[in-house]
């Protein structure tokens, strides 16, 4: 029987802002214990949020169903300065968990908003991430290519300009539309918003494409940073899907010989391990390799609990 590798990328799995986010939880919990409520998924996983709902978490966008003086923690994704303000005015008491480079667009998309400057905005209209940061100003969205080809060049001469983006979206994808938005609006400023983990997990993949015959991505389907992973890879000719677990593995896998494997900045280290040992069990012959590209030392302090 011939040998087949797995390859781990390296970089993988939590990055900073969810791994605070999650602690945040945790630490919440040991305080004050349940019921607690915290806003949307406080990430983007399915392993995480039922593993707080077996112990009490309750997630809600609904200020109505919690009670006044009642624990709330906002996710990492942030929410919305109208939020924010109704959850205050329900007198909760609010822990924010929002991922701090999520908070760093917020504060641009303030400044810009309060000098007046045209605002558009890179990202997805249903994503958390644009549905808080939408509130604080007049921020159009550029969802697409064709998103930017609708734009009047003429509309802009005399007027600031700015492009923020989602943290979370493929790299490759921004630059495109951030070309032919430049093109359009030569004096727009754009302000690098891309997480350094989204960034840093994409790089991973493409140093997986050009070794692996297919990779395996793991992570939830509401994950924009994990889907962006499988277009990474399938964008540079790389067979690639997107797996929730070990038991969404199904066999067909097992027919490449260089298989990679990595796992979005929300996906706990657990389920990467589980897949290992699945391949373990179905190949005898199994050879293990780490890509590395570089180690992350990023960490973020908890918020006040």
């Amino acid at each position: 029987m011939s040998s087949k590798t797995l390859f781990l990328a390296f970089p993988r799995g939590f990055c900073a802002g969810v791994n605070r986010a999650i602690l945040t939880v945790e630490k919440a919990l040991k305080k004050f214990g349940t019921p607690l409520y915290v806003n949307h998924e406080i990430v983007h996983n399915q392993f995480v949020v039922n593993n707080f709902k077996r112990q009490g978490v309750i997630f809600t966008d609904n200020l109505e169903e919690i009670p006044s003086h009642s624990i709330y923690i906002f996710s990492a994704h942030g929410v919305s300065p109208q939020f924010r303000i109704k959850a205050e005015e329900k007198k909760l008491k609010i822990i924010d968990a929002t991922c701090p480079l999520v908070t760093k667009v917020h504060w641009e998309a303030q400044k810009f908003a309060e000098e007046r400057q045209k605002i558009f905005y890179i990202g997805q209209k249903d994503h958390q991430e644009f549905l808080g940061v939408k509130g604080i100003g007049n921020i159009e969205l550029l969802e697409n290519l064709e998103s930017v080809e609708k734009l009047k060049s003429q509309n802009f001469k005399n007027t600031r300009v700015v492009c923020l983006s989602q943290t979370t979206l493929s790299v490759d994808d921004t630059q495109s539309i951030l070309k032919a938005l430049k093109q359009k609006i030569p004096h727009v400023r754009t302000p690098e918003d891309i997480c350094y983990a989204t960034t840093n997990r994409q790089k991973a993949v493409k140093n997986l494409a050009e070794i692996c015959d297919f990779i395996a991505v793991i992570g939830s389907k509401n994950s924009s940073n994990s889907n962006k992973l499988v277009t990474t890879a399938q964008q540079l000719g790389c067979p690639s899907q997107l797996f929730e677990n070990a038991e969404s593995i199904n066999d067909q896998i097992f027919q490449y010989e260089k298989i990679g494997l990595t796992s979005g900045a929300s996906v706990p280290e657990i389920l990467v391990e589980n897949i290992i040992q699945i391949f373990k069990i179905k190949q005898d012959h199994l050879k293990i390799e780490e890509i590395k590209i570089f180690d992350e030392t990023v960490t973020f302090p908890l918020p006040q609990i």
